[in-house]
């Protein structure tokens, strides 16, 4: 990159041109780059019940939920996934962009897995609660309160940057933390 923008300038400078330019990103920001091919982490969860938790991260949340996929079950047995079990993957995202965060909903019905203790994040090993960055979080939580899901403790709390913090949980007991700024 740095050597583009040197022979970029050097073409504008023997034009008679001036521009001026900037490259705000770190050597690290352009390896990651290199390294990763999306800029995001898809995240996926078994569910004890697919259809309440769609309409939980949809209507509750607020996300989007666009085309999901099957995984016939010799592929995903062949990957280390599940135990020969054919999987349709329901796909929710946070915004319409090709890079928004994925989350996908699953559930095995012939299989089903054993309950996690989500009391605090500290209760289990393993991943413990999703973060949702939200634009509104009065709105958001307006929205929780018309699926008859409330914030646990004393949420929202105020953060030192400005910010409010809310944690719910969805229909399995995942802790799910809301953050964003009051509009109103």
């Amino acid at each position: 990159m740095k050597n583009s923008i040197a022979v970029l300038t050097l073409l504008l400078a023997t034009s008679g041109l001036t521009v001026l330019l900037t490259n705000s990103s770190t050597d690290a920001e352009e390896k990651m780059v290199v390294e990763f091919s999306r800029g995001t982490i898809d995240f996926g969860i078994v569910c004890s019940d697919v259809d309440k938790s769609v309409v939980f991260y949809k209507d509750v949340v607020g996300m989007k939920e666009i085309d999901g996929f099957d995984v016939p079950a010799s592929l995903a047995a062949d990957a280390g996934l599940v135990d020969n079990h054919d999987l349709h993957v329901h796909v929710l995202v946070t915004q319409g962009s090709s890079n928004a965060t994925r989350l996908k909903l699953m559930q095995i019905k012939e299989a089903p897995g054993r309950k996690v203790d989500h009391a605090f994040i500290h209760s289990s090993l393993g991943m413990s609660y999703s973060t949702i960055w939200v634009s509104d979080i009065d709105a958001s939580l307006t929205r929780a309160a018309a699926g008859n899901v409330k914030p646990i403790a004393k949420g929202p709390v105020a953060l030192p940057n400005g910010m409010f913090l809310a944690v719910i949980r969805d229909p399995d007991g995942n802790l799910v933390e809301l953050v964003g700024p009051k509009r109103k």
